[in-house]
């Protein structure tokens, strides 16, 4: 490497929100891998990964849902401007507005290592699905392909418990735009 990488974090937000885009990767190096999300208004798995996760709120708030060791959801607020470390290992659903940015910072997955997409019924909270997925480039945007997979599976989104069907978030937010 000749030059070190210098990154305008408020010129990655406006071209995320010119294009369209979800994510932009700005490196992926076998210690570390760093990349800016824009909101998705759709957004209610939890994530689950073997690396720590540094967040810093680069415009908007985000709602971060995260589970305890006893499986109850608690929410942490990061306002703009502020940042968060989160463990490895947390089921944690990052929500926020397709208008605010994050920069998130981790470890680039090992090798066969494998991500974890969990849903859970928003009427009685019982565990509904699995997404699974070993990511070994982050430019692939598993969390897009792991909704695609759920929202697309009407028995993945029916709760064997209380009967209630999750509403498909992709097409309703498709229909908005």
């Amino acid at each position: 490497m000749n030059q070190l990488p210098v990154v305008k974090l408020q010129e990655i937000a406006k071209e995320l929100a010119d294009s369209g885009q979800r994510v932009k990767v700005l490196w992926q190096e076998p210690g570390s891998l760093a990349f800016v999300a824009r909101g998705r208004e759709y957004r209610s798995e939890f994530h689950i990964n073997g690396s720590d996760e540094v967040t810093y709120m680069i415009k908007g708030t985000m709602n971060l849902h995260y589970r305890t060791p006893e499986g109850k959801e608690e929410i942490a607020v990061i306002p703009e401007g502020s940042t968060n470390w989160m463990p490895p290992g947390v089921p944690h659903s990052p929500r926020f507005p397709p208008d605010a940015f994050a920069l998130i910072v981790e470890r680039q997955r090992h090798a066969g290592e494998i991500d974890k997409f969990h849903w859970y019924c928003q009427k009685c909270d019982n565990f509904l699905h699995e997404e699974t997925f070993v990511v070994s480039d982050y430019r692939a945007d598993p969390v897009s392909q792991a909704y695609k997979r759920f929202f697309e599976n009407e028995d993945a989104r029916t709760c064997k418990k209380c009967g209630t069907v999750m509403p498909n978030a992709l097409a309703q937010a498709a229909k908005k735009s």
